[in-house]
């Protein structure tokens, strides 16, 4: 166990990179394991945070570029979309700041509400101010979720907490590894048999 945390502590910068990736993706129940893993002391629970806070603003302000750069061709060229990104700005209507604040918090539609606000009137720099300070939130909350859900599991477990928490986060990590090549091949097979179909007489 020992061998384990001195070979995480060495390479403990790379893992909060992984961590600004990934959150700049998604990220919820990665937070939520890293931060479990950090109440062992293997990992810095604020340079975690300062990462994840990092990657999820740089995540949805992309996002919200994309919107307001790409929009209205990509509605074009999927016009279902426009049913969701109607419902996400009527939500900004709704509850402006709040919604802004929180939609991270809503499992599903992080990346899809940043950019149907980017097709919104607005502005860029409410959007920043209020993306910087809501990507704090949601860090701060899944980080320190984790961080005590890991000393809970550590005063149950003892020794075999780390162990077991860093099985869970290479568990979920093979898993979405898993998910993402599924649907890969599944686009990539739907695409061929549509071509096929296209080119039959």
């Amino acid at each position: 166990m020992e061998e384990v945390q001195r070979y995480i502590a060495e390479y403990r910068d790379y893992f909060y990179l992984v961590t600004i990736v990934w959150t700049f993706l998604e990220g919820e129940t990665f937070v939520l394991l890293a931060a479990a893993v950090a109440a062992s002391g293997t990992i810095d629970p604020y340079k975690l945070a300062a990462a994840a806070w990092c990657g999820s603003y740089l995540g949805d302000q992309c996002w919200f570029f994309v919107g307001r750069k790409a929009g209205p061709f990509l509605l074009r060229k999927f016009p279902d979309w426009k049913h969701g990104i109607d419902m996400v700005h009527r939500w900004l209507e709704r509850w402006d700041i709040l919604f802004i604040l929180t939609f991270r918090f809503i499992y599903g539609i992080r990346n899809f509400s940043s950019a149907a606000m980017g097709l919104s009137e607005l502005s860029i720099a409410r959007f920043m101010i209020l993306n910087f300070i809501g990507a704090g939130l949601w860090s701060a909350t899944f980080v320190t979720a984790g961080y005590l859900f890991g000393h809970a599991i550590g005063r149950l477990l003892g020794q075999y907490a780390l162990l077991i928490e860093l099985s869970l986060l290479g568990i979920f990590a093979i898993s979405v590894g898993i998910i993402l090549a599924v649907t890969r091949w599944r686009t990539r097979r739907a695409r061929r048999l549509a071509l096929l179909h296209t080119d039959r007489p």
